[in-house]
């Protein structure tokens, strides 16, 4: 379908957001839904999208899976009618989506959290982004944060799913690069009951440590608790699906004094964060162990910045302009500053948008480079300790 009919347009439009509500990432929704609400909140108070029209969210749950994502898009993109689409949050949900749905649909998809290398050579006509990097880079940066640590000699363990095999594909490559020794590397399927024979496997090498890329809610809360129970591991070092509260409190911070984490995080101290921040916690109080709210303020803020830019929700017209509204030149547009970006949108303007997890300028595949931080468990939480570089 194209465009909203014109009566529904002159009530409201439409951004449908495809989020992990049940699932493995279910934890990390509340504060993600309440960002992207923020966005809207912010859009609507400020005079709304077009000629006034207010905007609104429309959740479909993809499960945090693919078949559930193809499903969610379809009917928000079939029935609902959504222009846009924000998400999905996992790889093989977002993959999936995007290759099933927004694509032949052609409707411009943005995802504040997908990493899968999958996304950057999709044949997409340009209707899809991401706003956080991909896991060729992660993978290198966390190859990069194991060989700092000290650590020259560790077994790999990796979900099979599209972000595990991404992300261990590049790490493995880099670290052994890096004069790294991986001592055993082994695949593991998600949700499991019990991971003891691999774990016995990946342990008979004597590695130091156990590199875990997976998430925490599928297999990742389950392997760390066997290899520690059962003598294994004590070290672990993982990426952002570990990051997640639940495995602090399964497991317990005094079993993960050692545990590094890297994730992709925004440049500190800019101003387009504290304006975010201070939006943000205005409204809910705090942004602490709220993982990936300031990537989907961004990703909803840039689909509206599109839908004005482009002057209807004709989906074609959205897609020309997200680049413009997103990329240099232009005048810079922060969170909080829609009132301003209508203004120089209805002048001629060009505008450029520096959210409040980066700036987002897209490359030719719809990627940006972002930013890797390192995180440890400290205090009941995880803690950012550094860029990495």
């Amino acid at each position: 379908m194209a465009a909203a009919s014109p009566a529904a347009a002159q009530q409201e439009v439409k951004i449908g957001a495809l989020f992990g509500m049940t699932g493995p990432i279910a934890n990390f929704m509340p504060p993600i839904v309440d960002a992207a609400q923020l966005a809207i909140d912010e859009v609507n108070a400020a005079g709304g999208v077009l000629d006034g029209q207010q905007l609104r969210l429309v959740i479909g749950d993809t499960q945090g899976v693919a078949q559930g994502a193809v499903d969610a898009a379809t009917k928000l993109v079939n029935v609902d009618n959504v222009p846009v689409l924000v998400g999905a949050l996992t790889s093989g949900a977002a993959v999936a989506a995007a290759s099933s749905v927004a694509i032949p649909n052609k409707v411009v998809q943005i995802s504040p959290t997908a990493t899968s290398p999958e996304m950057t050579t999709l044949k997409d006509d340009d209707y899809v982004y991401r706003i956080v990097p991909g896991d060729d880079y992660q993978g290198r940066i966390l190859a990069k944060l194991v060989r700092d640590k000290g650590y020259e000699r560790v077994a790999l363990t990796y979900a099979n799913n599209d972000y595990g095999v991404g992300i261990a594909n590049t790490f493995r490559e880099a670290f052994t690069e890096m004069g790294g020794e991986i001592t055993a590397d082994q695949v593991h399927e998600p949700k499991k009951n019990s991971y003891r024979s691999e774990l016995a496997t990946l342990a008979s090498g004597d590695p130091q440590a156990l590199v875990l890329i997976a998430y925490a809610g599928e297999s990742g809360v389950t392997i760390v608790r066997q290899a520690l129970e059962n003598g294994f591991f004590d070290t672990f070092l993982g990426t952002d699906g570990m990051r997640d509260e639940t495995l602090i409190d399964e497991i317990g911070e005094e079993n993960l004094k050692t545990a590094v984490f890297t994730s992709p995080t925004s440049p500190p101290d800019t101003t387009a964060k504290q304006k975010f921040e201070t939006n943000y916690i205005a409204k809910h109080e705090s942004t602490a162990e709220k993982y990936f709210i300031a990537q989907t303020y961004d990703a909803v803020m840039l689909a509206a910045l599109a839908i004005q830019k482009a002057g209807s929700t004709d989906r074609t017209a959205i897609r020309d302009a997200v680049r413009a509204v997103s990329n240099p030149p232009g005048v810079l547009i922060e969170p909080g500053e829609w009132e301003k970006a209508r203004e120089l949108i209805a002048a001629g303007q060009d505008i450029d948008y520096n959210g409040a997890s980066g700036p987002h300028d897209f490359d030719e595949n719809g990627d940006v480079e972002g930013v890797i931080g390192e995180y440890v468990v400290e205090n009941g939480s995880f803690k950012e300790t550094r860029i990495i570089d």
